[in-house]
């Protein structure tokens, strides 16, 4: 990781970002999430709402980004994926912190924050669509999701390599909701796409493996009718 080097306002920024966060916690949301399962070194169970406000009062600044990753909150790793300049944003930072991510709802935001926007973002999806650890592989298939939903300068065939990479991942019962819904957005992002999805969805039917099978099925009821094709000519006129 870059070394943080002393800069006296952004000191004083971060300062105030510590002092604020107290201000927006919430109790509810805290016992809730330590109910699913989403736990943290540090929490205070702020909103992603008011997190969200309260970046928008902020300057984006890549240093006070790392600051506030390093401080292990989920207050400021939830700021730091809202606060950091995608283009100054380097492929072993996204490495460090989806491995210093304690679960799910760190990695979407940062994911969808973040991640997305970065020169690498197509890159890591595949990489880590091929990864071995569960919060890595379920990045990647998030990052290919939001990327098909979001990415409007990207091409039809950028997406064309995570048919394979994601074949795989099919068979992992506990990958189900990320690999579903993110096939869904790819198939939705073009007629070409809606196509070759379809076809990879036939192709999982065919698979050994119970979970493949159903989620192949699925796939073809929710992407193989009228109206989900409708909905993507509509979106290309």
């Amino acid at each position: 990781m870059e070394y943080l080097i002393d800069n006296q306002e952004i000191e004083s920024i971060f300062k105030s970002i510590i002092r604020a966060i107290p201000s927006m916690q919430n109790g509810n949301t805290a016992e809730s999430m330590e109910k699913r399962g989403i736990v943290y070194e540090k929490n205070f169970g702020c909103s992603i709402v008011d997190l969200k406000l309260f970046a928008a009062t902020l300057e984006k600044n890549h240093l006070l980004a790392l600051k506030l990753w390093n401080k292990k909150w989920r207050e400021t790793k939830i700021l730091a994926t809202l606060l950091d300049e995608p283009y100054k944003v380097s492929e072993e930072q996204m490495d460090f912190w989806l491995k210093t991510s304690e679960n799910i709802e760190l990695v979407e935001q940062a994911v969808s924050n973040l991640f997305c926007d970065t020169p690498f973002a197509f890159v890591k999806a595949l990489e880590w669509c091929r990864g071995k650890k569960f919060l890595v592989k379920q990045a990647g298939l998030l990052m290919m999701g939001r990327l098909a939903l979001v990415s409007k300068n990207a091409i039809d065939e950028m997406f064309e390599p995570f048919f394979e990479v994601i074949s795989p991942l099919s068979k992992d019962a506990m990958l189900y909701d990320p690999f579903y819904r993110s096939v869904c957005q790819l198939a939705r992002r073009s007629t070409e796409l809606h196509g070759q999805c379809v076809s990879f969805a036939q192709m999982l039917t065919s698979f050994d493996e119970a979970n493949a099978r159903t989620i192949g099925n699925e796939l073809l009821t929710e992407i193989d009718n009228i109206e989900f094709k409708n909905l993507i000519r509509e979106q290309e006129q």
